[in-house]
């Protein structure tokens, strides 16, 4: 029986009915559709005449993670490069010990969810069981994932008593050593179980119990799922350029530190959210302008404040259509640019060997010739995509890839992306 995977994000909600074999038989897309969702989703189902079977969701800002850990070289740093590998977006480190005033400033960065860590196994006990005491007193309402010293854990919970916890497993259990699996899996079930729900986009209990995750932790099994069909030829790397903001995956056959740092996981997301081509597309202009990616030009200024302002449109003429392209692209080499500098060079000893744009823009393009250039072209980039190979995810099939994968369909996942997008 075919499956309808469906990604709900802030703009769009896009559908894609899968065989059981993982074909890719139709699919379609409707305006999300605030304060109640579920009627895009219901819009998408009735046009491919299934209903929804795997959903996951972007919409009301996706999830908004704060990292609170020892210091921020070593324990604070492994939360926010698990962060990378969970589908959140990190909007506030804190390192050391919390205060007031510290608390006060996580708390302006409106987190969805707090991930406290703090310590080795076996090792200090001090500053993690400091931290769960003032968040524990502050009387935070957010869910907090508890990831620090396994051998401080009971206390902390203790110390957490009435707030929403998740323990899990030590994000570092040992110097060097990174463990984000437990992290990444507890930050997904807090996000399903308290967030979602708390995003006002619909009532009731159905669109709750219809969504599976995250859709940027959707994309990065997807993406994690390409990079091991494609393992001979290289790491991916993924640049989704969306309305709001600009997500860029990669997932890399290794991914080694120096001896005494945190390494990196294999798989990890970066999202900026001043990068789009609707709300955020006067950002890509005034960055790219500041990095001396194009002149001063009041024109594209100008066509980037009125994108802003009509979010729900869509190119009428084929100079609207390359204007989106544009900042499409810009948006693309300023977020790719901003992904190296979070994460670093290391992609294997092969580099990247596959590019895939996502996204409306790159979907509707006729060609992305131009697009390819001016990436290979940009000296930041280009000893990067010097041998990559570029293609288009034309059906927006990562995330139905990563849905399918995580809930028991390996194989029809695997034939999906490798036949789109291989």
């Amino acid at each position: 029986m075919p499956l309808l995977c469906l990604d709900v994000g802030s703009t769009w909600t896009k559908g894609a009915l899968v065989s059981d074999g993982g074909a890719l038989l139709r699919t379609a897309q409707h305006a999300t559709t605030p304060p109640e969702v579920l009627r895009g989703v219901d819009a998408v189902a009735g046009e491919l005449g299934a209903p929804p079977s795997l959903v996951c969701s972007s919409a009301g800002g996706g999830l908004r993670l704060v990292v609170v850990g020892q210091e921020r070289l070593v324990s604070a740093e492994a939360g926010r490069r698990v962060a990378l590998s969970a589908g959140a977006k990190v909007v506030h480190v804190c390192a050391g010990d919390l205060d007031e005033p510290g608390v006060r400033e996580l708390r302006a960065s409106e987190p969805d969810v707090v991930l406290l860590v703090g310590g080795t196994d076996g090792g200090d006990r001090r500053t993690l069981l400091h931290n769960a005491r003032e968040l524990g007193a502050a009387g935070v309402r957010f869910p907090i994932v508890l990831a620090g010293n396994a051998d401080a854990r009971a206390e902390a919970l203790e110390l957490l008593a009435g707030r929403t916890v998740v323990a899990t497993g030590n994000v570092l259990p040992d110097i060097g050593e990174l463990a984000p699996g437990p992290a990444r899996a507890a930050i997904r079930e807090v996000f399903l179980r308290h967030v979602i729900g708390g995003k006002g986009l619909s009532r009731g209990h159905r669109f709750r119990d219809l969504v599976r995750a995250v859709t940027p932790d959707a994309v990065l099994t997807g993406v994690s799922l390409l990079a091991s069909a494609v393992v001979d030829t290289g790491a991916v790397l993924v640049v989704d350029v969306g309305g709001a903001t600009t997500d860029v995956y990669s997932a890399a056959p290794t991914a080694d530190a120096p001896t005494g740092a945190v390494a990196l996981p294999p798989d990890r997301r970066t999202v900026e959210g001043d990068l789009g081509v609707r709300w955020s597309a006067p950002g890509v202009v005034a960055e790219a302008t500041a990095a001396r990616l194009v002149d001063p030009d009041p024109a594209l200024s100008a066509a980037a404040d009125h994108r802003a302002t009509a979010v729900a449109d869509v190119p009428a003429t084929p100079a609207e259509a390359a204007t989106d392209l544009r900042l499409a692209t810009l948006a693309a080499r300023l977020g790719i640019r901003r992904h190296l500098e979070a994460v670093g060079p290391s992609f294997g000893p092969l580099g990247v060997g596959l590019l895939v744009l996502s996204g409306g823009a790159f979907r509707h393009a006729e060609s992305v010739a131009i697009v390819e250039h001016a990436l290979r072209a940009d000296p930041a980039l280009r000893p990067l995509l010097r041998t990559a190979r570029l293609t288009v995810d034309h059906h927006h099939v990562l995330a139905p890839a990563g849905l399918l994968s995580a809930s028991g369909h390996l194989g029809a996942a695997t034939h999906l992306v490798t036949s789109e997008l291989t």
